[in-house]
């Protein structure tokens, strides 16, 4: 059965590291006839959540106008979310942060979503973990499944990940989405 996949990457930088893997696990989804979109959260304008606490009167809406309102009904056609983001100071980064803190508005409506998480850093396990860990702090609000991490570590410059195992696993995920 076909899936809609729905790929949010936070790196900063295009063909980086965790972007890189993105891309292959939307090639493992793609040739196992999914329907994927990648979004790369750099490309929009997403603002700050400024607590106003409308969404809460108002489920599903947000009244700030930006590129969040789009990404929102992207989320709720979702049957899989991928997560994606190199990982800074042992979390995800700001972009990401960012991104979470804006589906306020519809986390309550969100249910049986399978989730993925994709991580690169440059240093060992411990970021790593941690960052799982920051990923899983926000997916416990949701009424989502973790189906799988893909993490690459020791990894300094940009396109580091080409030709290491990392790759087939990102791309075996995908597949199996």
């Amino acid at each position: 059965m076909s899936k809609n996949i729905l790929i949010i990457s936070a790196s900063p930088r295009e063909r980086a590291n965790s972007d890189i893997l993105c891309d292959e696990f939307l090639r493992g989804a793609m040739e196992s006839g999914h329907q994927v979109e990648k979004i790369r959260l750099v490309d929009k304008r997403i603002d700050y959540c400024t607590g106003c606490c409308s969404c809460i009167g108002n489920r599903g809406a947000c009244v700030q106008q930006d590129d969040m309102n789009d990404l929102l009904d992207k989320i709720l056609a979702a049957d899989v979310l991928v997560l994606a983001s190199p990982v800074y100071f042992r979390s995800f980064n700001g972009q990401m942060k960012t991104f979470m803190d804006r589906v306020c508005p519809i986390y309550p409506m969100i249910h049986d979503l399978d989730v993925y998480f994709i991580v690169s850093a440059a240093g060992g396990s411990l970021p790593v973990e941690s960052a799982f860990l920051s990923f899983r702090v926000f997916t416990d609000c949701l009424d989502v499944e973790e189906k799988g991490t893909v993490a690459v570590t020791g990894v300094w410059d940009e396109g580091g990940v080409k030709g290491t195992k990392t790759m087939k696993q990102a791309y075996l995920l995908g597949a199996n989405a």
